[in-house]
């Protein structure tokens, strides 16, 4: 029996992408080897390389104005390649809504980027999305889009003069978005997107010769992997051919619309079940604020109950639902491909627990 997966990340891939994949995993349409054995540079692997990137442009509604590259590193690299490229000497304004804005704050003044912090909730552990207002001289705006541990999450993008850069990497292909005024939209792939191994950068295209320094090495220039089609070095080829299927299943389940629609509804399910619970469990996140793709709550009358509520979810066939060690407690996400009978399963599963146990 498969496991209900509420993992943050690496998470479930949806059932028919698995299950296509291991249909072709030794033989690849039938000619005779594995789509991860061949070159990068065949028209075998090429197709599936540049069907990846169209699926993502379409998927967002995007044209030729933007670039979509598949590098390396994760959203880590990214804190770091990102004022690389983008910086040119001015201030760069971040939002700062939880660990990873926190992190890719650090690593920018690490570059020594004139970093300036437009908002913050840290003031309140991270349970709220602030008010922000970018300023008019920026060489790039920044913020995390979702925050998988505080379970917050932005309902419309700020406005911004300046290239607006979003970390995607938890809310990734969840909903479409007013492209207005987004430079790069990136994120990791391995909870929406498909496994670990490959970070997508969408970058508005005139933002690919923005690169100031000398100093820059070339590998970490997005230019360098834009006019390489993302093909400068070997790529995580498996992982993008993984990552064509599930741009391929989004399509298929109606889009970034239809993907929006049920989720909404699966968030709509569990926040019910935390809010009737007469104060059982209670949410991190403020009701206005609140993700609806990481639900991070607590078990207010006694959260030394917490611990046996993830070890009998376990038991239930339901993994990862411990909350993350900066938070702790419970936390349940629900990406793309967690159905929304997964989450009844766990709804139920917290109603009878707190029965047994209020």
């Amino acid at each position: 029996m498969r496991m209900i997966n509420f993992s943050a990340g690496p998470t479930g891939l949806p059932l028919s992408v698995l299950e296509h994949a291991q249909s072709e995993l030794v033989d690849y349409r039938g000619e005779g080897y594995s789509v991860m054995e061949i070159s990068h540079r065949s028209k075998t692997y090429e197709e599936v390389h540049f069907g990846a990137m169209d699926k993502i442009k379409k998927l967002y509604g995007i044209g030729d104005e933007y670039e979509v590259l598949f590098l390396q590193g994760g959203a880590h690299l990214q804190f770091a390649m990102i004022p690389m490229n983008l910086s040119q000497g001015g201030v760069c304004e971040y939002a700062n809504t939880g660990v990873w804005t926190n992190k890719a704050i650090k690593e920018a003044k690490l570059m020594g980027v004139n970093v300036r912090v437009a908002a913050s909730s840290e003031d309140d552990k991270f349970s709220y999305i602030p008010e922000i207002k970018f300023g008019d001289d920026a060489d790039y705006t920044y913020i995390c889009s979702n925050n998988t541990i505080y379970g917050t999450q932005y309902k419309a993008l700020p406005k911004s003069k300046a290239p607006l850069v979003v970390d995607a990497s938890s809310d990734f292909f969840s909903q479409q978005l007013d492209f207005s005024d987004i430079g790069i939209l990136y994120g990791g792939a391995q909870k929406n997107a498909g496994p670990s191994g490959v970070t997508i950068v969408i970058i508005r295209k005139d933002l690919i010769e923005r690169v100031s320094s000398q100093n820059v090495p070339t590998f970490l220039r997005y230019k360098t992997h834009a006019d390489a089609k993302s093909l400068y070095n070997t790529p995580p080829t498996f992982a993008i051919y993984l990552l064509n299927l599930t741009m391929q299943w989004i399509m298929d389940n109606g889009g970034l619309e239809g993907i929006k629609a049920r989720n909404d509804a699966k968030a709509k399910l569990l926040y019910d079940a935390i809010d009737e619970s007469s104060g059982f469990y209670k949410g991190h996140a403020q009701k206005e604020h609140r993700s609806v793709m990481n639900v991070s709550y607590n078990i207010t009358p006694d959260a030394t109950l917490e611990p046996l509520f993830v070890e009998e979810a376990l038991k239930h066939n339901m993994l990862g639902l411990k909350g993350h060690r900066h938070l702790g407690g419970i936390r349940a996400s629900i990406y793309n491909a967690v159905s929304q009978n997964d989450v009844k399963v766990l709804v139920d599963f917290m109603k009878e627990f707190a029965r047994k146990n209020g």
